[in-house]
This record gives structure tokens, sequence and C-alpha cells, in this order.
């Protein structure tokens, strides 16, 4: 692409642990925020952001201040995890937001920093998120009303996937010819 930086914005979507490690061993500085899911968010107990890692002793503090010290190391859908919980668990008092079971664990990736730093950046310029929406929204936008704003008219993911497929190239080219016009384009494509 000709730079020397390149940055990669995205909705939560399109967060994949493995893929923003990728990102970065490739040069490529992801922004993208971390998804809001999990089913202890939605039983009303606390989330894995309300727990927060410290390098300098590699443990966990937990909202009731506890530290939630390391475990084990496994190995799970071949990524490699580090488990961690606190003793004082059992006896604590706001234990009923926080686990249904007798200790709340916390895993983490061995690429977790990564994650993290990708976050403080996010935080750092929320803005970033703002002209994802602007810049990716248009396009889009545009290809329904082309499309007349309804279906496809093709069935299957196959022939889908190929109608998607020529609406994007025909608004890739009408672009390129609305920014570089038609004599530059094509010495371009000839090139």
């Amino acid at each position: 692409m000709g730079v020397e930086k390149l940055t990669a914005v995205a909705d939560r979507g399109y967060y994949t642990s493995d893929e923003i490690l990728a990102c970065e061993q490739a040069g490529i500085t992801p922004v993208l925020p971390r998804p809001q899911t999990g089913d202890k968010r939605l039983k009303g107990l606390f989330g894995r952001d309300r727990f927060h890692y410290q390098p300098d002793s590699n443990t966990y503090r937990c909202p009731a201040g506890e530290s939630l010290i390391w475990r084990f190391r496994s190995i799970e859908g071949g990524r490699t995890l580090d488990t961690y919980w606190s003793s004082a668990c059992p006896h604590c008092p706001i234990k009923a937001q926080c686990t249904e079971g007798v200790q709340r664990r916390i895993k983490r990736w061995e690429h977790e920093a990564v994650l993290d730093a990708m976050q403080a950046r996010l935080d750092a310029h929320p803005e970033s998120m703002r002209v994802r929406r602007q810049t990716a929204e248009h396009p889009f936008g545009t290809l329904k009303a082309w499309m007349g704003a309804t279906h496809f008219l093709t069935k299957t993911l196959p022939r889908v996937r190929t109608e998607m497929s020529l609406h994007v190239l025909a608004y890739n080219l009408k672009r390129m010819i609305a920014i570089l016009g038609i004599q530059p384009l094509m010495a371009a494509l000839r090139a």
C-alpha cells in the first residue's frame, strides 16, 4: 500500500484474538473494541472487565480487592491459557455478585498483553470508532440503495457471495473513477 504504518479499525463483530495477534506480528496496528458478551454479564454478575491484571505480580485484582493468583496453565482449542482464582472467594461478602460457583476463575491467554494494549489504544482515542463508522457505513448504505434496499436476487450462500462481490466491485470501480478519473485508472490497470 506504500505506507510505513498501517492501522486497521474494525467493529467488535470482527474481534478475533488470533487475527489481532497476526496483525500485530505483521506490523499492522489493530483497533477494535472487545465484545460485550458472556453469560456472567447476562446473569447480573461482574464482567471480566471488573478484574484488573497486575503484570508485576502476575495476579488479578477482583472488585472486592482480593488477589486472584496463578494456579495452572492449560491448552484449550490450541490456545495456551493461564487460570487464576482466589482462596478468599468462599468467604467474600460480594460473592453473590461475582460467581455462582465455589470461586471466580479468570483465564488469561498467553498473548493477552496484545489485546490489553489494543484496548488501551482505543481508550486513548475513542474517536477512531466514529471515523470508522463514517468511513465504512457509507459504502454499505450506497450498496443497499443500489440494490433497492430490499434483498439479494439470488439464493444460496455461494450465489449471494457472488452477487455481493459484483456489487462491491462496481462500487469500487465507480469510486476509483470519481477519485482518479478514467484515464489514470486505465493506466494503473495496465501497469
